[in-house]
């Protein structure tokens, strides 16, 4: 293995401004989702969209919403599975 000199690395002012700019940029998009998300949900409790009265969602339903999967009922038991097969 070859060994070589450290490499010195600067930072520029050009570099921390560019940071600075993103970091903001992300901010704001930040608190934009979060108003949207506090605005919708808000619609929903006016709604009636939530049945607990206040934001007792399940860590599993949080995850759901911010995926957008909506997950289908099951049918119960095998009787109702019967008919489903293809040939």
């Amino acid at each position: 293995m070859l060994r070589r000199k450290p490499t010195r690395l600067e930072l520029k002012l050009d570099d921390i401004e560019e940071f600075e700019s993103i970091r903001k940029d992300l901010e704001s998009r930040k608190k934009q989702r979060e108003d949207a998300e506090a605005a919708a949900g808000g619609d929903e409790a006016a709604a009636g969209g939530i049945a607990l009265g206040g934001d007792h969602k399940s860590r599993e339903q949080i995850i759901n919403d911010r995926i957008g999967y909506k997950p289908q009922p099951k049918a119960g038991g095998r009787a109702a599975h019967f008919g489903t097969f293809e040939f």
